[in-house]
């Protein structure tokens, strides 16, 4: 079981991705935005983070400068609609692992996840 920290403005999106983590068996922590979001990962030390681009207040670009300027090495899934090369580009310099293109379904989640935890789950501090 992974603790997984769960960042997505929207409220449906995230009610549907922490259905179904938890259902593979993990715990997870949510957040309505960055802010919260990187209050979660300070206070529960997540295995890996799923976290939304465009969202209010701090957004994904910054919570991944944030954990990359604090040495972070918990891997993150990014959640976008966006798939431009630049702005993945721009996300794999700020320490993004992986990417899931909005809409995906469990199939596409459940893969990132083992692959991520597989890879980073028992080092990721």
């Amino acid at each position: 079981m992974a603790n997984i920290v769960i960042i997505d403005d929207s409220n449906f999106q995230r009610k549907i991705i922490t259905k179904f983590v938890k259902a593979e068996g993990h715990e997870t922590f949510e957040g309505a935005n960055g802010k919260i979001g990187l209050e979660l990962i300070a206070t529960h030390k997540p295995d890996t983070i799923l976290c939304d681009l465009v969202m209010p207040e701090v957004d994904g670009f910054e919570v991944l400068r944030t954990l990359q300027e604090q040495g972070s090495k918990i891997p993150v899934i990014i959640l976008t609609a966006d798939i431009q090369a630049p702005v993945r580009e721009q996300c794999m310099q700020l320490g993004a692992r992986k990417f899931l293109n909005k809409p995906f379904n469990q199939s596409q989640m459940r893969e990132a996840l083992d692959e991520i935890l597989g890879v980073g789950g028992e080092d990721s501090q």
